[in-house]
């Protein structure tokens, strides 16, 4: 056995090749905390002071760490990578402890031991503020759904040390189709049935809130670790995860869940191929994974949607009475997500209430005249939607498509992101997209912008009611 002094000694040399072949970044993030413990018959013995680490750099750089370390101390048949004692990472200096120089303080951190492992236990028991309505329960499924509701309880009742079927479970669909309620849904079915796993639901902003926090308190080690910690990671609203060093902070953790076989599943409001802020290793590994979507639900899934939140309305204030051919309405009228279904029934509901009336058909069609009228509204197309307006303002489908300011542009472009949204489900990076590819923020401010004008200005409110019946006819 080499004598430990000795190690150390030459170890320094092993540290600086490690610093040079990776660079400064890497190298502070992964190999700054690492400390060689012993060299007997070809075997090194290193400790880092983290599961984490442990986990990332015996899955990522343990060749490149033997091939390094023979350079400088001999031969070696294996490396082998222990987590130390607590008791001795809080004895360790200062230079020892510090994480990413980039970020952490160089303040003594003895007390950061106990701070990280109280993060830790907090992520490990950690929940959001989970709508207790949202559960399998209380799901609607239909042939739009059953999918995404299949592969969701496939995961929320597998059983700790079980081989996972699919990972990463990718879910998207356009706003109010279920995602969000399928992810809490698995929140709460693991929590009540399978309390031994360890489950963490974020959204994508959360997730950089955290890390800037941690940033900002000069602790992003405790912020790495708390995801060891878990065995289900429910990430929300993938779609808003913005910036190269969240995005890669993002794919650390990730690659180190799914390469310990631990479950992940991430929602958005597009499939992988489409997030472009997204890096592209990133979203290959999406695709590696079982993606699903959720489509508009049926006529008949839209009856079942109402009936649930009718009766759960109930439930609220009986007083509330709505007739079924009123619920048969606006199943018929309302053809979009089950968040617009529950906007409509709620808005008859409190019409009823503040008026002192009863809900008939006509008091119903008075009430969502707004609302989407043709039942075929699901299958009409952005490309009808450019047609019909590039002939009715006399603009060809290139200048809309096109960076071009000039107001006889503009203005049909923006009546045309403003049908896109108020006549299709498609979200609003998509319809940015397939409008020359302008990002949602572009979309939503000529949404808004239409949407103020045609309060004000009648011929523009007559012109935009027209184009609606020429798309909505075909």
């Amino acid at each position: 056995m080499t004598v430990l002094t000795d190690v150390k000694t030459r170890w320094d040399r092993v540290a600086q090749r490690l610093r040079a072949e990776l660079g400064e970044d890497l190298y502070t993030s992964w190999f700054a905390r690492m400390e060689p413990e012993e060299l007997d018959g070809g075997r090194l013995t290193v400790s880092v002071p983290t599961r984490f680490l442990k986990s990332w750099i015996e899955t990522h750089y343990i060749s490149k760490l033997q091939k390094i370390g023979e350079a400088e101390l001999g031969p070696l048949d294996s490396v082998h990578v222990r987590v130390r004692m607590r008791a001795g990472v809080a004895a360790r200096p200062q230079a020892e402890e510090a994480p990413a120089a980039a970020v952490q303080s160089q303040a003594p951190q003895a007390h950061q031991v106990p701070v990280i492992e109280a993060a830790q236990a907090a992520a490990a028991d950690r929940m959001p503020q989970l709508d207790p309505g949202q559960t399998f329960d209380t799901f609607v499924v239909g042939p739009s759904n059953q999918l995404a509701h299949a592969a969701m309880c496939r995961v929320a009742d597998a059983a700790s040390g079980a081989p996972i079927s699919f990972n990463p479970l990718f879910v998207h669909a356009g706003s109010g189709l279920g995602k969000t309620h399928l992810l809490s849904a698995v929140a709460h079915r693991i929590r009540e049935r399978r309390p031994d796993r360890r489950v963490m639901f974020l959204t994508a902003e959360r997730f950089m809130i955290n890390f800037v926090m941690a940033l900002r308190q000069r602790d992003t080690l405790a912020f790495k670790d708390q995801f060891q910690a878990i065995d289900v990671l429910l990430i929300d609203d993938f779609q808003f995860l913005q910036g190269k060093t969240m995005q890669q902070e993002f794919c650390n953790a990730f690659n180190a869940l799914v390469d310990s076989r631990r479950q992940v599943i991430v929602a958005a409001d597009v499939p992988p191929a489409q997030l472009d802020s997204i890096d592209m290793r990133m979203r290959s590994r999406l695709m590696g994974g079982l993606v699903v979507d959720i489509e508009l639900p049926d006529l008949e899934t839209r009856r079942r949607i109402l009936q649930s939140r009718y009766q759960t309305m109930l439930k609220r204030d009986p007083a509330v009475l709505i007739p079924d051919e009123v619920l048969e309405f606006i199943a018929t009228r309302v053809t979009g997500s089950g968040r617009e279904l529950e906007g409509a029934l709620n808005r008859i509901a409190a019409y009823q209430q503040f008026n002192q009336a009863a809900v008939t058909l006509d008091l119903a069609s008075l009430v969502l005249r707004d609302m989407q009228a043709s039942p075929d509204g699901s299958r009409i197309k952005i490309d009808d939607i450019l047609k019909i307006v590039g002939r009715h303002f006399n603009v060809g489908r290139t200048d809309l498509l096109s960076p071009r300011r000039a107001r006889s542009v503009v203005v049909p472009r923006q009546i045309g992101m403003y049908l896109a949204k108020k006549l299709t489900a498609r979200s609003l990076p998509e319809i940015g997209r397939r409008f020359g590819g302008r990002d949602h923020s572009t979309v939503l401010h000529a949404v808004r912008k239409i949407e103020d004008q045609i309060k004000t200005d009648d011929k523009l409110a007559r012109e935009v009611a027209l184009l609606i019946r020429l798309v909505e006819q075909g």
